[in-house]
């Protein structure tokens, strides 16, 4: 069985190719602190289904690409990302149009 990872979809720019951050804690080995330290995969999406913001498992493969040595298992979880439309512009009230009626 190929070695997996579950990261962070941070990126999907290119056709079939996604850019998947993976995030670990380690411990230093002097000072004992935990820090967090993030490493980012390409890996090859055939269909074109993960989007920015998806948590995806990726697994290991032959070299597709200069750069690309993974592919896409399965989606974990769908980012829920609020699309928020711009209002409209909104005409000047009746106070303001009767100020520049005079001048």
């Amino acid at each position: 069985m190929a070695h997996t990872l579950t990261g962070e979809v941070s990126a999907a720019h290119g056709s079939k190719t996604i850019v998947v951050s993976v995030k670990t804690r380690k411990t230093h080995p002097l000072y004992k602190k935990q820090y967090s330290s993030t490493k980012k995969f390409m890996a090859h999406d055939e269909k074109n289904v993960a989007k920015v913001g998806d948590q995806v498992i990726i697994a290991e493969s032959r070299p597709l690409s200069a750069r690309k040595r993974w592919t896409l298992v399965k989606i974990v979880e769908v980012a829920h990302i609020k699309h928020v439309e711009a209002e409209p512009e909104q005409e000047p009230k009746d106070e303001v149009k009767a100020e520049e009626s005079k001048k």
